[in-house]
This record gives structure tokens, sequence and C-alpha cells, in this order.
């Protein structure tokens, strides 16, 4: 007997519900029965349209890959990139992409730790908005020898101050230091 064919339409809405149970539970401590039973499935459900935890995890974490990089795209002057900065910076606060960010932050915690699914995807996501912030400051001038370790100074700048104001709710303090961050890398 043949087996059923996926329904692509409820895959694709138990990769959002997985990303909504990510940002409510968290990351840490997730398991496939609870999760199974919040989106009204089965476990096993979700290995038929999945295959492992793991690749279900990594699908619906790739649903929220943030767009940053193309805030980077057009830029080609210090004010652009000020600006495109700033941008990522509300974003990640206060922005649609908050939710995601948090999400982001989660795995990278976990593929600090353990390497696994989440290591590639942590540090794809890394390296596709350095490359996009070193490359809009080569245009603005930045020496090609200094923009990616610029770059890397200002995307995880930014991320630790993020983190920062995640854990301790001060968002005044950070939003100074992200805006004081942002005012060195520009400058330099």
């Amino acid at each position: 007997r043949m087996a059923r064919p996926l329904d692509h339409a409820k895959r694709t809405q138990l990769l959002a519900d997985v990303v909504g149970y990510i940002a409510e539970h968290g990351l840490a401590d997730l398991s496939l029965r609870p999760l199974a039973a919040e989106l009204g499935t089965s476990s096993r459900m979700l290995i038929y349209y999945f295959g492992t935890k793991e690749e279900l995890l990594v699908q619906a974490l790739a649903t929220q890959h943030p767009g940053f990089s193309s805030l980077f795209s057009g830029i080609s002057d210090r004010d652009g990139l000020r600006a495109g900065l700033e941008e990522l910076w509300t974003s990640t606060t206060r922005g649609e992409s908050s939710v995601s960010t948090k999400i982001l932050l989660q795995v990278m915690g976990v593929a600090s730790v353990q390497r696994g699914p989440f290591s590639d995807f942590a540090t794809s996501a890394i390296h596709t908005l350095i490359d996009a912030v070193a490359d809009a400051m080569v245009r603005c001038g930045i020496s090609t020898r200094h923009s990616r370790d610029s770059a890397t100074v200002a995307v995880s700048g930014l991320r630790g101050i993020l983190l920062d104001r995640l854990v301790t709710g001060d968002a005044a303090r950070t939003d100074r230091s992200a805006s004081r961050l942002i005012e060195q890398v520009v400058a330099e």
C-alpha cells in the first residue's frame, strides 16, 4: 500500500505553531509529547512529518530566519550604515523580529554547549549577518582588511547588549549602550 502524501498546508501550520510554542515555553527542555499535545496532534505525527525532533526544530527555526541582511544591501555611506544598525537594534528589541530574535538567541545558547543540528543553523545566521554588515562597510569606505572584524564587533556587540536587555529588562541603559556601540563602529 502507498504511503499517504504529506499535507503541506498542515506541515506549514505545524511549523508556525512550533515557533509559537518555542517562543512561549523555550527551547531548553522541549519534549515532543508536551509539544504535540499543545499542537493538538501526536508525537508520532510530528515524526511522520519531520523525521526527528531536531529536524522539526531546525525546520521551524528556518521559517524564522530574520531577513536582517537585507537591511544592509543598499548601504553605501556611513549615515546609511548607522541607520541600518539602528534599524537592526530596533527590529530585534521592539520590532516584528523580536520573537525570532529571542528564539535565535536560545538556539545560539544550545549550539554553544553542544554540537548538533542547531550549530549549523546558528553559525549560518551569524555569518549571514556579519557578511552583510561587512559588505556594507566596504561600500562605505571601511578597509576591506578590517571590515569583517568591525562587522563582528557591531553584530556580536549588539547581540550581547540585547541579551543583557532580555535578562535585566533595562531598556533605557541598553538602548544607550547600543547607540554608543553603533556610533563607535560607524566612526572607525
